[in-house]
């Protein structure tokens, strides 16, 4: 597999090796290509990660998350029950899984509501997404149309 010109690159405390064979478990098209005592090289749905164990010293945080597009209802459920276990969520689609990485698990139809022509429409879905932990397409769309 030829890489990409830019690839992440995940420092992880320990177990990059683990964190990569649970991603590949949730995502078709994914497999471990290469593994070491320090890490690991991975493909996720086409997008190749590098994972290193590199201790303690810098610990991932939401400052860098993976964006999930996803095209509906059922596969925001599908991605947020499988990436929270053992992890914890946050706010508007976004969630810490149990190695530490940050997800924000959406779906396409937020780009609607938030971008739609009608403003005061988008500010009532942007409204509604902040109250939101998991997102919830049919409410963004209803507060999108005002209901």
């Amino acid at each position: 597999m030829r890489l990409r010109r830019i690839t992440p690159f995940l420092w992880y405390s320990k177990d990059a090796v683990d964190a990569a064979r649970f991603y590949c478990r949730i995502f078709e098209n994914s497999r471990l290509i290469s593994k070491n005592p320090m890490g690991c090289t991975f493909v996720l749905d086409g997008q190749v990660l590098h994972a290193l164990n590199g201790g303690p010293v810098y610990p991932l945080s939401p400052a860098f998350s993976l964006y999930v597009d996803c095209r509906d209802q059922k596969e925001v459920d599908y991605y947020w029950s499988r990436l929270l276990r053992g992890g914890k969520p946050s706010r508007c689609g976004w969630l810490t899984d149990r190695f530490g990485l940050s997800w924000q698990v959406v779906p396409r139809a937020l780009n609607g509501t938030l971008h739609g022509k009608d403003p005061a429409g988008a500010r009532r879905a942007r409204e509604a997404m902040m109250q939101m932990v998991k997102l919830d397409v049919a409410k963004l769309k209803a507060a999108y149309r005002g209901k």
